[in-house]
């Protein structure tokens, strides 16, 4: 992926090593099963205010050790070379700019989330976050949030490096951001306060699925553009999007499948939407919940 030229954003908040806020103990997860578990949970995006209401400890997690210093600011003049960090704030500038002129095609205003980087857990809108939990979006303070640490989870647990795949992480939280502003969010967490569990699990799959397609849209418009992607990213992130079906997750951590308990769709359909978006770069293509078959 071409991004080394590319802007970086002044909506990060690097809050690393200062806790997020927090203080004092107790913020420990016991590690192996129970992690994976909160990993799967997430899936990029899951519930955030029902997961950060339910989760009282967190994993730690060591950073790249790239020059990293703590509360550094990887958007200031002079600040040490921390990689992970800077590729982070190219990313989410280019989000930037791209939902800027989709936005503006269709006669609106896009405004921009603020990217959070912490270690171990942080205070959010929504709550307290866990680095477990992965990557995430609160609706609440329009933030997206997330730990470095997660990129090593992605790669060693889930077998789905590079760096296109680390970018379509930040592409599918700015893709909920995105359903926020259009009030997609809002519409969903009402008809899901009204529905049994299966129909509110069945809607979350169309939010998370349209998520994914909303990445795509992102990833074919920024290439049309600035021709960021290499020979090989679109492979990385249709691998990353597949690795975290809800099928394959559930077959690696309980041995069964039970589709009727999905929240983020199979893989089948995660990379289908992600394709989607990535071959029309039309954000009319996302619109799963009109879909008959996802």
């Amino acid at each position: 992926m071409r991004w080394e030229q590319g802007r970086r954003s002044e909506n990060v908040e690097d809050v690393r090593g200062a806790g997020g806020g927090l203080s004092g103990g107790g913020l420990k997860l016991g590690a192996g099963g129970l992690i994976l578990l909160l990993l799967a949970a997430w899936l990029f995006g899951a519930d955030p205010l029902a997961l950060l209401q339910q989760i009282d400890g967190g994993m730690s997690t060591q950073l790249p050790d790239q020059g990293y210093v703590p509360g550094a600011d990887p958007t200031a003049p002079g600040a040490p070379q921390d990689p992970a960090a800077d590729f982070v704030s190219v990313v989410l500038g280019d989000t930037e700019d791209t939902w800027a002129q989709i936005f503006a095609d269709g006669g609106s205003r896009y405004e921009p989330p603020r990217l959070v980087l912490f270690t171990d857990a942080v205070r959010s809108g929504c709550g307290v976050g866990q680095s477990a939990m992965g990557p995430f979006y609160c609706p609440l303070d329009r933030k997206v949030y997330i730990d470095l640490g997660f990129y090593r989870e992605l790669r060693e647990r889930f077998q789905a490096p590079g760096d296109f795949a680390q970018a379509y992480v930040i592409a599918h939280e700015v893709g909920h951001h995105v359903q926020n502003l259009l009030g997609i969010a809002d519409q969903v967490s009402n008809r899901r306060q009204r529905a049994s569990e299966e129909e509110s699990n069945a809607l979350s799959v169309r939010m998370e699925l349209q998520a994914d397609c909303m990445a795509g849209v992102w990833a074919h418009n920024a290439n049309r553009s600035r021709q960021i992607l290499e020979p090989g990213d679109l492979e990385e992130g249709l691998r990353a999007a597949a690795a975290i079906g809800d099928d394959r997750i559930q077959r690696q951590t309980q041995g069964t499948v039970v589709p009727e308990s999905f929240t983020h769709g199979s893989s089948a359909q995660r990379v289908r939407w992600f394709r989607k978006g990535l071959e029309t770069g039309q954000l009319d293509a996302c619109d799963t919940f009109g879909a008959r078959t996802l």
